[in-house]
């Protein structure tokens, strides 16, 4: 997919509007180009002969021109402003559209703090170039063409001049774009390290006041922020030459032009106001290179934008979305089958995290899933919601391969509380209904009673209305597992999983959830990841882990006989068997 194929949309859509706008910027530049014609009779022929009514009727006309180029200019400006605003709108939300479409893969191999960039910064760098292409981008090369022909038409003698100053005005932009494009490329990928280091720091604040880093944090942002000014320095560097380059060579031929056209007047072969008229349109031709300059310096900055942006939009989710492949209803209510299972997060050239995984989920059971850090837990249950494709062996959810079922389908009916519990700006009661849009307030209450998490709730003045900061940073940990744990509950999935969500949470508290979830889950398939002994012993099968791999199944009996990896775990953690 060519990294420009994303803007075929906008184009097809808006291309009626920029050749309306094209349309009026034509009027404009031909009123601008008629002008210094129009002085140049005004001077050779109105003040020459002294015939005030000539002078008159040229300036109302020129009045006239002036107005009708005021005129296109206004409605090409209002033009140019609309499509610009809604193309950036559109291309800002179908960019975060895509993002939200790509899998877990993706994410992990494209910087979130650069996603972040280029769906703010980069987007605003293609609208801006954008509304520059509607009104001086189309204005100034047609003011640059139109000012040496009507040069050259004016007085061929003159326009020699132009053979010396235009090949050189060429070779200087040649040089600037080969040069400028890859510099503007290296500020952007500068200002990604910039953000990557705000997003960090901002993220773990409160690990960097306690810990009292602030100099290292500041040596960082200094070293990301200073690398960025030099390669923003170095860009600007080359296109401050580029201006003043092109403004002495015009000059030059502005020079030349008066005093070839002085020689010329002393002979009687050049009219004074053909000069004066010449330095008009070589003033011209100036002002419109410097729109150049300017064309230019926007465009290497959003071509640099663009690929970044296609770059994203090329992204291939290796997750299908079938759409009405077969209507997924359960037939045992969540049964999950893990077939020989492998997995590496990076494909099949990556280490293994997981290795012949074989697993069986039946309806009603909870299912504990145990081991060291590092073991593969996490990784193993979020193949279950198709986060990651399998690179070898099958999961199956109620005898389907789920490969074979739309994932949002699949999700409809699994419930997941990470490992991480994430809580979004809102209400509670807003949070919660995460897990079921249109739950009622009953509902909301019933499941928040499940997650042990009502009391807690209803302590603060608000209750369910209580506003909650970014992350839910004015809540514990242990509060913020509890909203985290109602959100999934509120669901009623076919499937629960619950990734070490109750790490925060106190024994007692935990042990409330347990026997609320004893009832609960007894129509569902649960799977409960967890460090600590007490979170699964009930657990009707318990898997243990250890290096990628399932080393023992059974209950917490039978694993006491079976397993020297889980006698381990229990002895470090009771003391005993």
């Amino acid at each position: 997919m060519n990294t420009w194929v994303f803007l075929h949309k906008y184009r097809i859509k808006y291309w009626k509007q920029f050749w309306l706008a094209a349309a009026f910027v034509t009027i404009e530049t031909t009123c601008d180009l008629l002008q210094p014609t129009i002085v140049s009779k005004i001077i050779d022929i109105g003040v020459a002969d002294r015939r005030p009514d000539y002078i008159l009727s040229q300036g109302a006309l020129m009045v006239l021109i002036t107005a009708l180029g005021a005129l296109a200019a206004s409605i090409r400006n209002v033009i140019a402003s609309k499509v610009s605003q809604n193309f950036g709108s559109e291309l800002r939300g179908d960019l975060y559209e895509k993002i939200q479409m790509l899998s877990f893969t993706n994410i992990d191999n494209l910087n979130r703090t650069s996603l972040v960039t280029r769906l703010t910064n980069d987007v605003n760098q293609v609208q801006l170039l954008v509304n520059s292409l509607m009104r001086i981008s189309l204005k100034a090369p047609l003011l640059c063409i139109g000012s040496l022909i009507m040069a050259i038409n004016l007085n061929p003698h003159l326009a020699v001049i132009l053979i010396f100053i235009v090949p050189i005005i060429l070779l200087l932009i040649v040089i600037t774009i080969k040069v400028g494009f890859p510099r503007f490329a290296q500020v952007q990928t500068a200002l990604d390290q910039v953000n990557a280091v705000m997003r960090e720091y901002l993220s773990g604040i409160r690990v960097v006041k306690a810990f009292k880093q602030f100099e290292y944090e500041q040596e960082k942002f200094a070293a990301a922020n200073q690398e960025l000014q030099g390669k923003s320095v170095g860009a600007i560097r080359l296109m401050s030459v580029f201006s003043p380059s092109i403004a002495l060579t015009v000059n030059l031929g502005i020079v030349m032009v008066l005093w070839l056209g002085g020689l010329g007047v002393n002979t009687g072969q050049i009219q004074v106001g053909h000069i004066i008229a010449f330095i008009n349109y070589m003033s011209q031709i100036l002002v419109s290179l410097m729109i150049v300059f300017l064309i230019f310096n926007n465009f290497v900055r959003a071509k640099a934008s663009v690929i970044r942006i296609g770059e994203v939009f090329k992204q291939h989710n290796d997750a299908k979305w079938i759409i009405n492949h077969f209507a997924f209803q359960p037939v045992n209510k969540g049964r999950i089958d893990f077939e020989n299972v492998s997995f590496s997060y990076a494909g099949l050239g990556g280490p293994t995290v997981l290795r012949d995984i074989n697993l069986t989920c039946l309806p009603g059971q909870t299912v504990g899933i145990i081991g060291a850090t590092g073991a593969g837990k996490t990784s193993l249950v979020n193949l279950i919601p198709r986060f990651y494709e399998v690179t070898a062996g099958f999961v199956k959810v109620d005898g389907h391969d789920i490969t074979e079922i739309n994932p949002g389908q699949l999700r409809d009916k699994i419930a997941l509380v990470p490992q991480q519990a994430v809580l979004f700006t809102g209400t509670i009661m807003d949070n919660i209904r995460w897990g079921k849009e249109n739950a009622t307030a009953q509902e909301v209450a019933a499941a928040a009673k499940l997650a042990a998490a009502h009391d807690f709730i209803i302590s603060f003045p608000e209750g369910y209305n209580t506003k909650l900061g970014q992350g839910g940073v004015n809540l514990s940990g242990g509060q913020k597992q509890r909203l985290a744990i109602a959100r999934a509950l509120i669901r009623k999935p076919a499937i629960l999983i619950l990734d070490d969500c109750t790490s925060a949470i106190d024994i007692v508290t935990e042990e409330k959830i347990k026997q609320a979830l004893n009832e609960y889950a007894s129509q569902l398939t649960c799977l409960v990841v967890a460090q600590r002994i007490s979170t699964v012993l009930d657990a009707d099968k318990i898997a243990v882990m250890e290096g990628g791999t399932i080393t023992a199944c059974g209950t917490h009996t039978e694993l006491l006989q079976t397993s020297n990896v889980y006698c381990e775990i229990v002895q470090s953690q009771r003391g005993r068997r």
